[in-house]
């Protein structure tokens, strides 16, 4: 028997509670399917940071990046500085680890979830690549004046040619395997100049993927047609920064924060797996968060490890839970954490029944 080493993270808030019922999942379909996994959970987060002090240890991001994958819930608290534990441990494992692909798929289940009047599964279809390792996100603040009316702050957004292309080249070869085959960039180089480099190497790498259709947009025009025809998009490629604020807007798309998972991953080497939404410390505890975003984050890291017909029929599962199960609305507090999990579980079970 095949056995996974999975290092587990699951933070903070709501972390914890989405992470149980994500291994809950994850354990069914092993068992299911054949597969044993190992489990290793790493405490930090903010609880951890102010026991000891500690963020992210060189030792322990060694410890992490030694699994198979890594799975993490969710991280930031306000009795933590803002930013510090989220960059100290969500940054350092993805620039660290250079996990330089965030895959972040759009995908719309059921109508009723969806606020867009007239738009199904069908209309809201698509992934968005997203460069992970560079822009204004890994570079270093600056602040002259600090607290004066002449203050003046600083963060630039850099990007090399290796780092452009490698995330491009990627997106080109998944958009090859899409429905559509068909490729949109997402830039501001009219405004932001030093953007050009974007287009220029999605002009360049274009070439060798003549099966594939280019697009090229501007960031606000990408929002307007997110909005008004999203299924106009089958695989987009951005940067850092935009690929974070466009993949929010996705998620509403598709049902909320709740429903929005990701990967982070370098190919052939390691891959991060979490839900898009954070810790929601107001939350923690009381049964509200909705699970189905790291449920689905499973499903993409069971894909990472090979199990992919693990991975498809966790999907399934949720799809069933949402269309054909006892969900009736994905508004907080409509269901409990536990509720969501026991759902897709019965999915799960119910393939094998039907099977």
């Amino acid at each position: 028997m095949k056995t996974h080493r999975i290092a587990v993270v699951p933070g903070d808030g709501v972390g914890p509670e989405v992470v149980a019922e994500g291994l809950r999942v994850l354990r069914a379909a092993a068992g299911r399917f054949g597969f044993a996994v190992e489990l290793t959970e790493f405490p930090h987060g903010t609880e951890h940071w102010l026991a000891t002090g500690e963020v992210l240890p060189d030792e322990v991001l060694e410890r992490i990046a030694a699994h198979d994958a890594i799975l993490l819930g969710a991280v930031g608290d306000p009795r933590a500085p803002v930013g510090e534990l989220e960059r100290g441990i969500i940054g350092r494992l993805r620039w660290d680890l250079d996990l330089y692909v965030n895959l972040r798929p759009v995908e719309l289940m059921d109508e009723r979830f969806c606020p867009l009047k007239g738009k199904g599964p069908d209309d809201v279809d698509f992934v968005v690549v997203r460069e992970n390792t560079e822009d204004a996100y890994v570079t270093s603040p600056e602040f002259h004046d600090r607290n004066s009316p002449q203050e003046v702050a600083v963060q630039p957004m850099r990007y090399t040619r290796r780092g452009t292309e490698r995330i491009v080249r990627y997106a080109f070869e998944l958009a090859r395997t899409r429905p559509g085959k068909r490729l949109t960039l997402v830039d501001k180089a009219n405004a932001i100049r030093a953007q050009d480099l974007w287009t220029r190497v999605f002009a360049e790498v274009g070439e060798e993927y003549p099966d594939v259709e280019r697009d090229h947009l501007y960031v606000d025009a990408a929002c307007v047609r997110m909005v008004e025809a999203p299924e106009s998009f089958d695989t987009v490629v951005t940067t850092n920064l935009f690929g974070d604020v466009l993949t929010d807007l996705g998620a509403a798309l598709q049902g909320g924060m709740g429903m929005a998972a990701s990967a982070n991953l370098h190919p052939g080497r390691l891959g991060l797996f979490e839900s898009v939404h954070g810790s929601f410390p107001q939350a923690a505890g009381k049964d509200l968060a909705n699970p189905i975003a790291t449920i689905l984050a499973v499903a993409m890291m069971l894909d990472w490890l090979g199990e992919g017909a693990a991975g498809a029929a966790v999907r399934e599962a949720v799809r069933t839970a949402l269309t054909a199960g006892p969900i009736r609305s994905l508004e907080l507090g409509a269901h409990g954490t536990r509720e969501i999990g026991e759902a897709v579980l019965d999915a799960l079970a119910g393939q094998v029944t039907a099977g």
